[in-house]
């Protein structure tokens, strides 16, 4: 039997453990495709949260929406050139921004504490490029909140779903086989990207791109009303893969203890 325990919670970040409802992607999407000419919803901007940014261009350049609107603003089809303008900027204006939007959620401080008191490391991965990190790192430190380390896409060559950045995050402190490790987040591709590594996948509710609330937004609604809007994001972790769905991180201990009993019971993952 394996008695092994959970070694290793690799993190997102924005919507995850910063930036409630992963705002600053949004906004900076909002406004990047609105300069062009391109309308989008809040619902057609969140679908791709998660990936490398320019994949998630690339994505909503792709929705049948926006392919429309764009031959009509510009008398032919997007192309990969349209794609490294749209991303320079992204990139320019997320640099203005992100920082502000760096705020850890409330209760991951706590959180990271009590994982690191269980002798779990703390990874973290991202679709932001090390560029755009250099901004939010800081931000979220002087905050309090810090993983033992931070891989991005361009450090692996390939972002989410693939796996790669999680198992970078294992190559750096000598953790496996994967059921040894947890991957947290707020979007499906979070999820995908923990199913494809073997891990672990737990999605977060409160705060998540995937729920689509802001803070406001959140305490504003009804016990009825967020009650429907959380059975939703919840579905959709778990038709992703999501082993589990918590409600707030401030419960990913618990969550991690029953993965712990289930691993001194035998389960492989």
């Amino acid at each position: 039997m394996n008695t092994d325990k959970i070694k290793l919670v690799v993190f997102d970040w924005a919507g995850t453990t910063v930036d409630y409802g992963s705002s600053a992607p949004m906004v900076v999407f909002e406004r990047v495709f609105a300069e062009a000419g391109i309308k989008l919803s809040r619902s057609e901007i969140n679908g791709p949260m998660g990936m490398e940014k320019k994949a998630h261009i690339r994505s909503l350049l792709l929705l049948e929406t926006v392919s429309e609107q764009w031959k009509e603003k510009y008398g032919k089809a997007w192309n990969e050139n349209d794609v490294e303008m749209l991303y320079e900027k992204f990139e320019d204006m997320l640099e203005k921004v992100v920082a502000e939007y760096s705020v850890p959620v409330e209760g991951v401080i706590e959180t990271v504490e009590k994982l690191r008191k269980m002798n779990i490391k703390i990874g973290s991965t991202t679709g932001y490029t090390s560029e755009m990190m250099e901004n939010v790192i800081p931000r979220a430190k002087s905050a309090g909140y810090y993983p033992d380390c931070v891989v991005t896409p361009d450090i692996t060559g390939m972002g989410r779903p693939s796996p790669f950045m999680l198992y970078e995050c294992m190559r750096l402190f000598d953790v496996y086989p994967a059921n040894l490790v947890v991957k947290v987040g707020d979007t499906v591709t979070d999820i995908a990207e923990g199913k494809n590594a073997g891990a672990w996948s737990i999605g977060v509710l409160k705060g998540s791109n995937l729920l689509g609330l802001t803070e406001d937004e959140y305490n504003s609604l009804s016990a009825e009303e967020l009650a429907e809007y959380k059975a939703k994001a919840k579905q959709k972790y778990l038709d992703a893969g999501a082993d589990m769905v918590i409600d707030s991180i401030r419960e990913l201990p618990d969550a991690i203890e029953k993965i712990n009993i289930r691993l001194e019971r035998g389960a492989e993952k």
